[in-house]
């Protein structure tokens, strides 16, 4: 599974290689998350901007566990999304998808490239359906989740909060596998 590799052509005609993350990717994380706009920052888990937990990532890179798929354009990395399993219990029929895009190549269709990418991925793994969990005030990122097979199933209202302590509601969307 880690050769694996693909090329996509965006909207602009910019070619950009799909794969998974190595070890060998550390500083080029580094890098493309400090290029992520503050405000993109908001949606992530962990602070990304903080070496310790890109060390973190790279050296426990288990692809059963979270497939990490990175978007590079001439060697430099432009988007990054994952694929959160589990192997046990009454979810591992599930996968989590998150996505993030350089603010450069956002627009381009590089975020639906990578969502297709996992959803077919996906099928590989042997899930059956996708959850993806987004900000409902982001309509860009719910159209391309809609563009990649993904319908919104709930909104949890003033679930969630941006960095300025503002309530937002998230929105659950999932993907059926094997029906897209």
């Amino acid at each position: 599974m880690t050769t694996f590799q693909k090329e996509g052509i965006l909207k602009d005609g910019t070619r950009v290689v799909l794969r998974p993350m190595t070890q060998e990717d550390r500083d080029k994380l580094i890098d493309f998350f400090r290029r992520v706009e503050e405000a993109d920052l908001m949606f992530l888990r962990d602070d990304v901007r903080d070496p310790e937990i890109i060390n973190n990532w790279v050296n426990n890179i288990d692809y059963r566990r979270v497939f990490p798929l990175l978007a590079e354009v001439d060697g430099k990395i432009v988007g990054d999304a994952t694929l959160h399993m589990r192997k046990v219990g009454w979810k591992r029929h599930l996968g989590n998808v998150r996505v993030v895009v350089a603010k450069e190549y956002q627009n381009k269709g590089l975020a639906t490239l990578l969502i297709n990418e996992l959803v077919e991925l996906a099928g590989e793994f042997g899930l059956e359906k996708l959850v993806a969990e987004l900000y409902l005030q982001n309509p860009a990122a719910i159209a391309v989740f809609k563009k990649a097979g993904f319908s919104a199933k709930a909104v949890f209202e003033d679930l969630v909060k941006d960095h300025a302590g503002r309530k937002g509601d998230l929105l659950v969307m999932v993907c059926d596998v094997h029906g897209r």
